[in-house]
């Protein structure tokens, strides 16, 4: 099989019992979500993928990068649609917010308008949910000027040849000089050989995919956060765009975002979701991506089956296509 299959870490999907289930089914390699932890707060979870996996598989490590996110606190904040309801803010995003201003959280979940910014916000929700510590903030229209690398980020990079890491995926590329600032944190840290995946998560980051692709060694077509910075409608012809951008300079692209999604509480797919990971592969993908569906679901492992099999299948489709394979049978 050409195309690599990633899943994710997570609580539901870290020791190596269950791992070794998953590449059976043809996992390919993993990532690691850095938004919240450290690699050393993480190394349980790694060493339990590097006996898993025999440290011959792809580790991927998810930065922080210039998205915005809420501050901290420990009660979960439940709301209906209507309240009023009062959420702390980290000190960077303060700035950019304003009275009357329609904000995203939680990946787009939650649709809320300011009332009263401040280190600790007014919003009056849009929509009935939930909300926990540390989620993203969007802003739609927003040009986010805050620096591509973390603190955070910079020292899990010092530390990312000592975990094993074989990528860093870094988040929301506005353009080149977000993965040159990457790429010299790399080399500081004499881990210049660890990959660098480019997420294109806005559209300025389309409109610079060009001189990306010079910087990247791959591109992540991130549908999460893209979807919510366009209208939905027009994300499959975004996701085309960026494919079309990639074969033309031949650099290699993994798809991610909801691909199974339903089957974080169901141990079979969706027949639309299926279609989708086929759809990516016959554009050119050579990788797919699952992030919830391994890290907090119930079926890892039927996951990792639905996946590698219709990669395989879409992999044949595309050899008899392209007249590599003379027949094909159902």
């Amino acid at each position: 099989m050409r195309t690599k299959i990633f899943g994710t870490l997570g609580p539901r999907c870290h020791e190596a019992a269950l791992l070794k289930k998953m590449i059976e089914e043809g996992m390919s390699g993993v990532r690691l979500n850095l938004s919240h932890v450290s690699l050393e707060e993480s190394s349980e979870w790694l060493a339990q993928w590097k006996e898993a996996s025999e440290g011959r598989l792809d580790l991927l490590v998810d930065m922080q990068g210039p998205e915005m996110r809420i501050g901290s606190f420990e009660k979960e904040l439940e709301f209906d649609e209507g309240d009023r309801v009062d959420v702390p803010m980290r000190p960077e995003v303060v700035s950019f917010l304003k009275e009357g201003q329609e904000v995203l959280l939680d990946d787009g979940k939650i649709l809320a308008r300011v009332l009263r910014p401040g280190e600790v916000t007014s919003f009056r929700m849009q929509r009935s949910g939930a909300l926990s510590g540390g989620k993203s903030v969007k802003i739609p229209g927003l040009e986010n000027t805050l620096p591509a690398l973390t603190a955070h980020d910079r020292k899990n990079i010092q530390d990312a040849k000592r975990f094993g890491v074989t990528g860093v995926m870094q988040p929301f590329v506005r353009g080149a000089g977000d993965l040159r600032a990457l790429r010299q944190a790399l080399l500081e840290a004499d881990a210049g050989d660890i990959r660098i995946f480019a997420k294109i998560e806005n559209k300025r980051g389309i409109a610079q995919i060009e001189e990306i692709l010079e910087e990247a060694d791959w591109i992540v077509i991130a549908r999460g956060d893209l979807g919510n910075d366009m209208n939905l409608w027009e994300l499959p012809g975004a996701q085309r765009t960026i494919a079309a951008a990639c074969r033309k300079k031949r650099v290699p692209f993994i798809v991610v975002t909801q691909m199974l999604a339903s089957m974080e509480h169901s141990p079979v797919p969706t027949r639309a979701e299926i279609s989708d990971i086929d759809h990516a592969i016959l554009d050119g993908a050579l990788g797919v991506m699952v992030t919830g569906e391994t890290a907090v679901g119930d079926y890892p492992v039927e996951v990792m089956k639905y996946l590698s099999k219709t990669v395989a299948e879409a992999e044949r489709y595309w050899e008899y296509a392209s007249g590599k394979s003379k027949k094909i049978a159902f």
